[in-house]
Protein backbone atom coordinates (compact mmCIF):
# COMPACT_ATOMS: atom_id res chain seq x y z
CA UNK A 1 0.00 0.00 0.00
CA UNK A 2 1.23 3.46 -0.85
CA UNK A 3 0.17 6.07 1.91
CA UNK A 4 1.95 9.32 1.57
CA UNK A 5 4.04 11.40 4.51
CA UNK A 6 1.71 11.47 6.94
CA UNK A 7 1.61 14.52 9.54
CA UNK A 8 2.06 13.38 13.26
CA UNK A 9 -0.94 15.57 14.51
CA UNK A 10 -1.96 13.15 17.07
CA UNK A 11 1.15 13.93 18.44
CA UNK A 12 -0.18 16.98 19.68
CA UNK A 13 -2.29 15.04 22.50
CA UNK A 14 -1.44 13.11 25.32
CA UNK A 15 -1.60 9.56 24.62
CA UNK A 16 -4.01 7.95 24.58
CA UNK A 17 -6.07 10.55 22.08
CA UNK A 18 -9.58 10.05 24.11
CA UNK A 19 -12.96 10.57 21.51
CA UNK A 20 -16.38 10.09 23.54
CA UNK A 21 -19.85 11.34 23.60
CA UNK A 22 -23.16 10.15 22.35
CA UNK A 23 -23.71 7.90 19.57
CA UNK A 24 -26.32 10.60 18.18
CA UNK A 25 -26.90 14.39 18.91
CA UNK A 26 -30.56 13.45 19.49
CA UNK A 27 -31.88 16.85 21.20
CA UNK A 28 -30.14 19.97 22.13
CA UNK A 29 -30.31 18.93 25.89
CA UNK A 30 -29.19 15.70 25.75
CA UNK A 31 -26.03 16.67 23.69
CA UNK A 32 -25.06 19.01 26.27
CA UNK A 33 -25.94 16.81 29.68
CA UNK A 34 -23.80 14.25 27.85
CA UNK A 35 -20.96 16.19 27.03
CA UNK A 36 -20.43 18.83 29.87
CA UNK A 37 -19.67 15.49 32.49
CA UNK A 38 -17.09 14.42 29.96
CA UNK A 39 -14.99 17.80 28.69
CA UNK A 40 -12.23 17.64 31.06
CA UNK A 41 -11.26 13.81 29.76
CA UNK A 42 -11.53 13.96 25.86
CA UNK A 43 -9.79 15.86 22.95
CA UNK A 44 -12.51 15.28 20.51
CA UNK A 45 -16.49 15.02 21.54
CA UNK A 46 -17.97 12.84 19.50
CA UNK A 47 -21.94 12.45 18.35
CA UNK A 48 -23.75 11.02 15.23
CA UNK A 49 -25.43 13.64 12.98
CA UNK A 50 -26.26 11.36 10.65
CA UNK A 51 -26.87 7.48 11.52
CA UNK A 52 -27.09 5.28 8.89
CA UNK A 53 -29.11 2.38 10.12
CA UNK A 54 -28.86 -1.44 8.90
CA UNK A 55 -32.94 -1.32 8.11
CA UNK A 56 -35.24 1.64 8.03
CA UNK A 57 -37.55 2.97 10.61
CA UNK A 58 -34.82 3.62 13.23
CA UNK A 59 -33.42 7.47 14.26
CA UNK A 60 -30.81 7.97 11.33
CA UNK A 61 -30.14 11.08 12.98
CA UNK A 62 -31.21 14.92 12.88
CA UNK A 63 -28.78 16.27 9.97
CA UNK A 64 -27.78 19.72 9.81
CA UNK A 65 -29.98 21.01 13.06
CA UNK A 66 -27.82 18.58 15.32
CA UNK A 67 -24.74 20.37 14.05
CA UNK A 68 -26.27 23.51 14.91
CA UNK A 69 -26.23 22.73 18.40
CA UNK A 70 -23.01 21.31 18.73
CA UNK A 71 -21.48 24.51 17.27
CA UNK A 72 -23.85 26.94 20.09
CA UNK A 73 -22.76 24.69 23.04
CA UNK A 74 -19.27 25.35 21.53
CA UNK A 75 -19.45 28.63 21.54
CA UNK A 76 -20.50 28.39 25.06
CA UNK A 77 -17.99 25.80 26.45
CA UNK A 78 -14.82 25.15 23.89
CA UNK A 79 -14.28 21.69 22.63
CA UNK A 80 -12.99 19.71 19.65
CA UNK A 81 -15.72 17.96 17.83
CA UNK A 82 -15.57 14.88 15.68
CA UNK A 83 -18.25 13.31 13.82
CA UNK A 84 -18.66 10.36 10.71
CA UNK A 85 -19.28 11.92 7.24
CA UNK A 86 -20.63 9.35 4.50
CA UNK A 87 -21.21 11.50 1.47
CA UNK A 88 -19.19 14.79 0.20
CA UNK A 89 -22.73 16.91 1.18
CA UNK A 90 -21.76 15.68 4.56
CA UNK A 91 -18.24 16.56 3.97
CA UNK A 92 -19.05 20.35 3.10
CA UNK A 93 -21.16 20.88 6.01
CA UNK A 94 -18.54 19.52 8.33
CA UNK A 95 -16.60 22.21 6.45
CA UNK A 96 -18.91 24.76 7.01
CA UNK A 97 -19.50 24.03 11.07
CA UNK A 98 -15.92 23.97 11.60
CA UNK A 99 -15.61 20.50 12.57
CA UNK A 100 -12.51 19.07 13.82
CA UNK A 101 -12.42 15.67 12.77
CA UNK A 102 -14.21 13.32 11.02
CA UNK A 103 -14.50 9.82 10.38
CA UNK A 104 -15.64 7.07 7.97
CA UNK A 105 -18.04 4.34 8.82
CA UNK A 106 -18.19 0.91 8.56
CA UNK A 107 -20.69 0.56 6.36
CA UNK A 108 -19.08 3.16 3.90
CA UNK A 109 -15.23 1.99 4.44
CA UNK A 110 -16.68 -1.69 2.84
CA UNK A 111 -17.74 0.35 -0.72
CA UNK A 112 -14.60 2.03 -2.75
CA UNK A 113 -16.93 4.37 -4.30
CA UNK A 114 -18.16 6.09 -1.33
CA UNK A 115 -14.67 5.67 -0.27
CA UNK A 116 -13.61 7.53 -3.59
CA UNK A 117 -16.46 10.04 -3.50
CA UNK A 118 -15.30 11.04 -0.08
CA UNK A 119 -11.61 11.41 -0.86
CA UNK A 120 -12.45 13.71 -3.58
CA UNK A 121 -14.50 16.15 -1.49
CA UNK A 122 -11.44 15.92 1.10
CA UNK A 123 -8.69 16.28 -1.50
CA UNK A 124 -6.21 18.45 0.89
CA UNK A 125 -8.44 18.78 3.75
CA UNK A 126 -6.56 20.15 7.33
CA UNK A 127 -8.87 17.93 9.00
CA UNK A 128 -8.16 15.04 10.50
CA UNK A 129 -9.69 11.74 8.97
CA UNK A 130 -9.95 8.63 10.47
CA UNK A 131 -10.90 5.29 8.92
CA UNK A 132 -13.12 2.45 10.90
CA UNK A 133 -12.51 -0.72 9.21
CA UNK A 134 -15.07 -2.52 7.16
CA UNK A 135 -17.42 -4.39 8.84
CA UNK A 136 -16.04 -7.89 7.92
CA UNK A 137 -12.11 -9.26 7.67
CA UNK A 138 -11.06 -7.40 4.65
CA UNK A 139 -7.72 -6.04 5.72
CA UNK A 140 -7.42 -4.98 1.79
CA UNK A 141 -10.71 -3.09 1.93
CA UNK A 142 -9.17 -0.86 4.66
CA UNK A 143 -5.95 -0.10 3.23
CA UNK A 144 -7.41 0.71 0.00
CA UNK A 145 -9.72 2.98 1.61
CA UNK A 146 -6.76 4.39 3.52
CA UNK A 147 -4.47 4.75 0.55
CA UNK A 148 -6.99 6.21 -1.54
CA UNK A 149 -7.54 9.15 1.34
CA UNK A 150 -3.56 9.57 1.21
CA UNK A 151 -3.86 9.82 -2.47
CA UNK A 152 -5.90 12.88 -2.27
CA UNK A 153 -3.88 14.30 -0.35
CA UNK A 154 -5.20 13.89 3.43
CA UNK A 155 -2.14 13.91 5.43
CA UNK A 156 -3.86 13.43 8.93
CA UNK A 157 -5.14 10.33 8.64
CA UNK A 158 -5.72 7.59 11.35
CA UNK A 159 -7.63 4.28 11.75
CA UNK A 160 -10.02 3.18 13.97
CA UNK A 161 -10.37 -0.56 15.05
CA UNK A 162 -14.36 -1.88 16.07
CA UNK A 163 -14.32 -5.01 15.55
CA UNK A 164 -15.41 -7.61 12.99
CA UNK A 165 -19.02 -9.24 12.09
CA UNK A 166 -19.12 -12.57 11.95
CA UNK A 167 -21.69 -15.35 12.05
CA UNK A 168 -19.65 -16.89 15.14
CA UNK A 169 -21.32 -17.03 18.51
CA UNK A 170 -19.41 -14.37 20.70
CA UNK A 171 -20.24 -12.43 23.67
CA UNK A 172 -18.67 -9.56 21.83
CA UNK A 173 -21.14 -7.26 19.41
CA UNK A 174 -18.29 -7.28 16.98
CA UNK A 175 -15.28 -9.81 17.61
CA UNK A 176 -11.51 -7.79 17.66
CA UNK A 177 -9.81 -10.10 15.67
CA UNK A 178 -7.04 -7.92 17.60
CA UNK A 179 -4.16 -9.49 14.88
CA UNK A 180 -5.61 -7.67 11.76
CA UNK A 181 -5.49 -4.17 12.92
CA UNK A 182 -1.88 -5.21 14.16
CA UNK A 183 -0.56 -6.21 11.33
CA UNK A 184 -1.83 -2.90 9.77
CA UNK A 185 -0.21 -1.15 12.57
CA UNK A 186 3.29 -3.07 12.11
CA UNK A 187 3.01 -2.04 8.51
CA UNK A 188 2.14 1.44 8.97
CA UNK A 189 3.57 2.34 12.42
CA UNK A 190 3.49 5.70 11.73
CA UNK A 191 -0.17 5.54 11.29
CA UNK A 192 -2.40 6.04 14.37
CA UNK A 193 -4.50 3.24 15.48
CA UNK A 194 -7.89 3.99 17.84
CA UNK A 195 -9.86 1.55 19.15
CA UNK A 196 -13.64 1.40 19.58
CA UNK A 197 -14.30 -0.86 22.60
CA UNK A 198 -18.48 0.65 22.50
CA UNK A 199 -18.71 -1.14 18.92
CA UNK A 200 -16.85 -4.31 19.61
CA UNK A 201 -18.59 -4.65 23.44
CA UNK A 202 -22.12 -4.17 22.23
CA UNK A 203 -22.52 -4.13 26.15
CA UNK A 204 -21.27 -1.13 28.46
CA UNK A 205 -20.13 -4.06 30.88
CA UNK A 206 -17.63 -5.08 28.36
CA UNK A 207 -15.99 -1.58 27.58
CA UNK A 208 -13.49 -1.61 29.57
CA UNK A 209 -11.78 -4.89 29.37
CA UNK A 210 -11.72 -4.00 25.93
CA UNK A 211 -10.16 -0.65 26.50
CA UNK A 212 -7.39 -2.16 28.75
CA UNK A 213 -7.04 -4.60 25.76
CA UNK A 214 -6.15 -1.64 23.60
CA UNK A 215 -4.00 -0.06 25.92
CA UNK A 216 -2.02 -3.65 26.31
CA UNK A 217 -1.33 -3.67 22.93
CA UNK A 218 0.22 -0.27 22.35
CA UNK A 219 -3.27 1.54 21.01
CA UNK A 220 -2.92 5.31 20.33
CA UNK A 221 -6.37 5.85 21.41
CA UNK A 222 -9.91 5.32 22.29
CA UNK A 223 -13.36 6.11 21.08
CA UNK A 224 -15.81 5.68 23.78
CA UNK A 225 -19.59 6.36 23.17
CA UNK A 226 -21.23 8.04 26.41
CA UNK A 227 -24.69 9.16 27.28
CA UNK A 228 -26.13 11.12 29.90
CA UNK A 229 -29.28 8.33 30.33
CA UNK A 230 -27.51 5.44 28.11
CA UNK A 231 -30.86 3.61 28.90
CA UNK A 232 -33.10 5.72 27.06
CA UNK A 233 -30.36 6.26 23.99
CA UNK A 234 -32.65 6.84 20.51
CA UNK A 235 -29.25 4.40 19.10
CA UNK A 236 -27.23 1.74 20.58
CA UNK A 237 -28.39 1.89 23.79
CA UNK A 238 -26.98 -1.31 25.08
CA UNK A 239 -23.25 -0.27 24.46
CA UNK A 240 -23.26 3.67 25.88
CA UNK A 241 -21.38 4.11 29.26
CA UNK A 242 -23.05 6.66 31.57
CA UNK A 243 -21.25 10.25 30.99
CA UNK A 244 -21.00 10.56 34.86
CA UNK A 245 -18.82 7.03 34.69
CA UNK A 246 -16.52 7.75 31.55
CA UNK A 247 -13.96 9.79 34.13
CA UNK A 248 -13.56 6.43 36.52
CA UNK A 249 -13.43 4.04 33.49
CA UNK A 250 -10.56 6.16 32.03
CA UNK A 251 -8.39 6.40 35.11
CA UNK A 252 -8.89 2.44 36.23
CA UNK A 253 -6.85 2.07 33.01
CA UNK A 254 -3.51 1.34 33.18
CA UNK A 255 -1.59 2.56 30.41
CA UNK A 256 1.87 0.75 29.47
CA UNK A 257 5.44 1.93 28.80
CA UNK A 258 6.01 1.81 24.89
CA UNK A 259 9.06 -0.06 25.36
CA UNK A 260 12.01 -1.48 27.64
CA UNK A 261 14.33 1.32 29.23
CA UNK A 262 15.86 -0.64 31.91
CA UNK A 263 19.04 -2.42 30.94
CA UNK A 264 18.61 -5.38 33.17
CA UNK A 265 14.50 -5.69 31.92
CA UNK A 266 16.42 -5.27 28.00
CA UNK A 267 18.67 -7.92 28.86
CA UNK A 268 16.17 -10.84 30.42
CA UNK A 269 13.90 -9.92 27.42
CA UNK A 270 16.13 -11.03 24.86
CA UNK A 271 17.37 -14.18 26.70
CA UNK A 272 13.12 -15.22 26.44
CA UNK A 273 13.43 -13.65 22.71
CA UNK A 274 16.22 -16.04 22.03
CA UNK A 275 14.33 -18.95 23.71
CA UNK A 276 10.83 -17.90 21.51
CA UNK A 277 13.21 -18.04 18.11
CA UNK A 278 14.55 -21.84 18.99
CA UNK A 279 11.20 -22.40 19.72
CA UNK A 280 9.94 -21.08 16.62
CA UNK A 281 12.45 -22.83 14.21
CA UNK A 282 11.22 -25.91 16.02
CA UNK A 283 8.01 -25.18 14.82
CA UNK A 284 8.85 -24.74 11.30
CA UNK A 285 11.25 -27.40 10.99
CA UNK A 286 8.23 -30.04 12.62
CA UNK A 287 5.56 -28.15 10.07
CA UNK A 288 8.48 -28.83 6.93
CA UNK A 289 8.44 -32.51 8.66
CA UNK A 290 4.94 -33.14 8.36
CA UNK A 291 4.38 -31.48 4.53
CA UNK A 292 7.17 -33.78 3.50
CA UNK A 293 5.09 -37.26 5.00
CA UNK A 294 1.92 -35.32 3.36
CA UNK A 295 3.51 -35.62 0.46
CA UNK A 296 4.55 -39.18 0.34
CA UNK A 297 0.85 -39.93 1.58
CA UNK A 298 -0.31 -37.97 -1.67
CA UNK A 299 1.84 -40.08 -4.10
CA UNK A 300 0.78 -43.59 -2.06
CA UNK A 301 -2.96 -42.11 -2.40
CA UNK A 302 -2.57 -41.31 -6.64
CA UNK A 303 -0.54 -44.82 -7.16
CA UNK A 304 -3.70 -46.58 -5.89
CA UNK A 305 -6.41 -44.34 -7.03
CA UNK A 306 -7.40 -43.23 -3.69
CA UNK A 307 -9.04 -39.59 -3.09
CA UNK A 308 -7.62 -37.18 -1.72
CA UNK A 309 -10.08 -36.10 0.99
CA UNK A 310 -10.62 -38.87 3.74
CA UNK A 311 -13.23 -38.00 5.73
CA UNK A 312 -12.75 -40.57 8.82
CA UNK A 313 -9.13 -39.70 8.85
CA UNK A 314 -10.10 -36.01 9.44
CA UNK A 315 -12.38 -36.77 12.06
CA UNK A 316 -9.34 -38.69 13.86
CA UNK A 317 -7.10 -35.76 13.43
CA UNK A 318 -9.14 -33.14 14.13
CA UNK A 319 -10.69 -34.83 17.74
CA UNK A 320 -7.55 -36.37 18.62
CA UNK A 321 -5.29 -33.05 18.58
CA UNK A 322 -7.99 -31.54 20.82
CA UNK A 323 -7.68 -34.05 23.31
CA UNK A 324 -3.69 -33.59 23.23
CA UNK A 325 -4.06 -29.80 23.07
CA UNK A 326 -6.41 -30.11 26.59
CA UNK A 327 -3.69 -32.24 27.92
CA UNK A 328 -1.02 -29.81 27.56
CA UNK A 329 -3.23 -26.84 28.66
CA UNK A 330 -3.34 -24.93 25.28
CA UNK A 331 -6.27 -23.30 23.79
CA UNK A 332 -8.35 -25.39 21.75
CA UNK A 333 -9.54 -22.62 19.83
CA UNK A 334 -6.56 -21.88 19.09
CA UNK A 335 -5.08 -25.00 17.97
CA UNK A 336 -8.89 -25.98 16.18
CA UNK A 337 -7.35 -22.91 13.98
CA UNK A 338 -4.32 -24.64 13.56
CA UNK A 339 -5.47 -27.92 12.33
CA UNK A 340 -7.63 -25.82 9.72
CA UNK A 341 -4.92 -23.92 8.31
CA UNK A 342 -2.54 -27.60 8.24
CA UNK A 343 -5.49 -29.50 6.72
CA UNK A 344 -5.80 -27.24 3.85
CA UNK A 345 -2.22 -26.76 3.06
CA UNK A 346 -1.87 -30.82 3.07
CA UNK A 347 -5.04 -31.01 0.33
CA UNK A 348 -3.38 -28.23 -1.66
CA UNK A 349 0.01 -29.76 -1.05
CA UNK A 350 -1.64 -33.65 -2.33
CA UNK A 351 -3.34 -31.48 -5.03
CA UNK A 352 0.09 -30.75 -6.33
CA UNK A 353 1.28 -34.25 -5.92
CA UNK A 354 -1.86 -35.63 -8.35
CA UNK A 355 -1.67 -32.50 -10.98
CA UNK A 356 1.95 -33.46 -11.80
CA UNK A 357 1.62 -36.89 -11.65
CA UNK A 358 -0.88 -36.37 -14.17
CA UNK A 359 1.14 -33.42 -16.09
CA UNK A 360 4.08 -35.87 -16.47
CA UNK A 361 1.95 -38.34 -17.62
CA UNK A 362 0.62 -36.41 -20.43
CA UNK A 363 3.89 -34.90 -21.59
CA UNK A 364 4.73 -35.10 -25.22
CA UNK A 365 7.80 -37.38 -26.28
CA UNK A 366 10.52 -34.82 -27.98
Amino acid sequence: MNIRELKNWYQDYKKPLIISGPCSVETEQQFRDSVLPILNKVDFVRGGIWKPRTRPGNFEGNGEKALKWVKALKEETPFKFAMEVATPEHVELAHQYQVDLVWIGARTTVNPFNVAELAEALQGSELPVLVKNPIHAELSLWKGALERFSKAGVTKLGAIHRGFHTYQQSKYRNIPMWQIPLDLKSEFPELPLVCDPSHIAGARDLVPEIAQKAMDLNYDGLMIEAHCEPSKAWSDAAQQVPSNDLSALLDNIILRDSAFTKDNIINQLEVIREQIDAADREILEAVNLRMNLVEKIGEFKKENNVAIFQLSRWKEIFNSRQEWAEQLNLDKDFVVDILRLLHQQSVKTQTEVFNKNEQNINLPND
